[in-house]
Parts: C-alpha cells; sequence; structure tokens
C-alpha cells in the first residue's frame, strides 16, 4: 500500500494531518516528516516494533541505531544519563538546530533502539513542522528518508519514491532544508554534526553541517575523532614505555660480591659509635636506599596515576525514576492541542539559531 502525502504547510489541515500521524505512531507504523538538514523516516522511540520497521525500510540492521528527535533541550535530563557542562553548553548554543549529542541513555526508561550499548543520539531540529509534531507525538526515532547507500531525501516526492512502500505518511513540507541555492540536489545536503558526549573529552563522530571550528568557540576542547585517536595512541605507547622501564628494573639482579677488609672493619662498630653511612654505589647503600636505589621505585604505580580528570556532572541527573522520566518527556505535549503551523513557526524563530 502507498504512502499517503499531506500538507504539513496549512494550517487549517494541519490538526488532522498530525491526528493521522499519530494513529500511525500509535500502530508502531512510521511516517515521513521534514526536518532542518533533510526529510527523516520517524516512529515511536518507546516503540520496538516501530523501531524494527524503521530499521527495515531502511535496510540496516540493529547494529545502526537511530537518533531520537525531541522538541525542546527540557526533555534533554529524561532522556540522557550524566550531562556535562560542555555537553549543556553545545545544546544551549545549538538547539533547535543541526548538532546530535550521543549520552548514556537514562536507565530508567524501557525502549529498544538497537545495539546503542547504553547510549542514545538526541537532537532538536530547527523546523517548525518538526517541532511541532514532536510536540504532539513525544520522542521520534528518526533517521534521513532513504535507503541505505542512496542520498537521503530532501523533498517529499523523493521520500516517496524511496519509501512509499514502507511508510504510512509522508508530511510534505517543501524543499529541505530551505533557502536552499539554485542548482541543489540531494547528494549535497549536509546531514547533523554528531559529537559524543559520554567521556571527559567531547570528541566530533561525524562532521556535518555545523563545523569543528563553530563548535569549539562554545567548547574548545572539543576534539575530532583524529585528534582522539592520536591522543590515544600517544598515552598507550607513554603508559607501555613506563611498564617495559619497570618490569626491567624489577628483573635487575645485583651480583653478589665479598666485602673488603674495610668494609668489614667499618661494619665493627664499637659500642655507642654510630656507623658511617654506606658509600654511594655500595651493596648496603643498595640495600639500605641509598643513591643507586631508585630502581626499586614502582612506576606502574605513578602510571596508573595517569588517568583522565573526573568529568564534570550536571546534578539531578541521575537517576530519574521511569515515573518522572516519562512525565518529564510526555507530561505536558500530548494533552496540549495542536497549535497552528504559523504559531508553531513563531516559536521556532525565537528559538537560537544554528
Amino acid at each position: 500500500m502507498k504512502a499517503t502525502i499531506v500538507s504539513a504547510t496549512d494550517p487549517a489541515t494541519l490538526g488532522d494531518a498530525i491526528a493521522t500521524a499519530n494513529s500511525a505512531i500509535g500502530a508502531d507504523k512510521t511516517i515521513v516528516i521534514p526536518t532542518d538538514t533533510v526529510y527523516g523516516i520517524a516512529t515511536d522511540a518507546f516503540s520496538v516494533a516501530g523501531v524494527g520497521n524503521l530499521l527495515a525500510a531502511k535496510g540496516r540492521t540493529r547494529q545502526m541505531p537511530p537518533p531520537v528527535l525531541i522538541y525542546d533541550q527540557s526533555v534533554l535530563p529524561g532522556l540522557a544519563d550524566e550531562i556535562s557542562e560542555d555537553a549543556r553548553a553545545l545544546a544551549t548554543e545549538f538547539w533547535p538546530g543541526a548538532l546530535t549529542l550521543i549520552f548514556y541513555s537514562q536507565p530508567s526508561l524501557n525502549w529498544d533502539l538497537g545495539e546503542t550499548q547504553g547510549t542514545v543520539a538526541l537532537r532538536v531540529p530547527n523546523d517548525p513542522v518538526a517541532i511541532e509534531l514532536l510536540k504532539n507525538l513525544g520522542p521520534l526515532a528518526v533517521s534521513s528518508a532513504n535507503k541505505t547507500g542512496r542520498p537521503a531525501a530532501t523533498t517529499a516526492q523523493e521520500a516517496m519514491d524511496q519509501l512509499g512502500n514502507d511508510v504510512e505518511v509522508i508530511f510534505d513540507g517543501g524543499s529541505r532544508p530551505e533557502n536552499r541555492p539554485e542548482g541543489f540536489e540531494a547528494k549535497d545536503a549536509l546531514p547533523s554534526t554528531i559529537v559524543d558526549c559520554t567521556s571527559d573529552r567531547l570528541i566530533v563522530v561525524r562532521e556535518g553541517a555545523i563545523s569543528v571550528e563553530r563548535l569549539r568557540e562554545v567548547v574548545p576542547s572539543v576534539l575530532t575523532r583524529a585528534e582522539f585517536e592520536a591522543q590515544e595512541k600517544a598515552r598507550n605507547e607513554a603508559e607501555a614505555s613506563l611498564v617495559a622501564t619497570s618490569e626491567a628494573m624489577e628483573d635487575t639482579e645485583f651480583s653478589p660480591r665479598h666485602m673488603t677488609e674495610a668494609e668489614h672493619e667499618e661494619a665493627e662498630v664499637a659500642p655507642g659509635r654510630q656507623a658511617a653511612a654506606p658509600a654511594a654505589g655500595s651493596l648496603a647503600a643498595d640495600l639500605v636506599g641509598g643513591t643507586s636505589g631508585a630502581g626499586s621505585v614502582d612506576q606502574r604505580r605513578t602510571a596508573s596515576a595517569h588517568v583522565p580528570e573526573t568529568r564534570v556532572v550536571e546534578s539531578g541527573t541521575k537517576p530519574y525514576s521511569v515515573a518522572a522520566a516519562r512525565s518529564l518527556v510526555f507530561g505536558t505535549q500530548q494533552e496540549a492541542p495542536a497549535k497552528p503551523l504559523t504559531e508553531a513557526a513563531s516559536e521556532g524563530e525565537e528559538q537560537p539559531s544554528a
């Protein structure tokens, strides 16, 4: 059965279109929505069957889990765990916008996005249609609307050509990205930039619409993947060198020798007389910790002290109970009636721009 294309730009019909999408999402189906970068195939992030249908439509396995779109930064602590100050700064500056942030997922939430290793990739799109849908439908698992290996759809018709038999509804919001130059093609579309925020160092795992230089204007310590790997290689080599040096010192054997006559005399200390300090380099000096005894220091203990600094974690993000997390994520948007598109667009313009 072919998907139905509905207008997402007509305020008079938007409410009915959202109701249609809500019905599809509730039945574990997939829909296509416009975002600020490209069109995306979407489903309920908390529906295991829906996520499975999304991956099947794209031709992907569970090893390539989809990110999750949310309507506002306020939802972030309900879904993500251990949010650092640097990650919060990027979200504040670039959301809504073309920036995806990877966090550890709130352990209290019961969802299955695939083989995520306990993480979730989150983004707030800078698109009034997408924001309106997210407010009414809740967090959506979303991936670019295309078959794997083909360009992402930048129009509703391109989405229909690739996914018309795999989705229920396609929201037509016009060409994406908006205000694109003449001659723009789907292959020219830039995806969102992805930053891994699961450690003390923020790492760009995919550079897209937002450059690394722009990210560093907000968080100077942001690393590219290549820079991170170079740092890790250097640290591993340094640690290996320290271990090798320590093991070599432990394996060193002091050759036994006979004491000289003078050393015998020095050893016979008269009552009440203090023995002189052993000569540097002598066996006695080695045993009592003289200058040549430095080799007895355990440098592996020193190496173990070179650990990354403890990351600063915003208080109050861990843990959320199931009820509290779901209340934060779903608490208000499902009860509020759909706003006209013009009002949603006005709200979107007030948000910080990417």
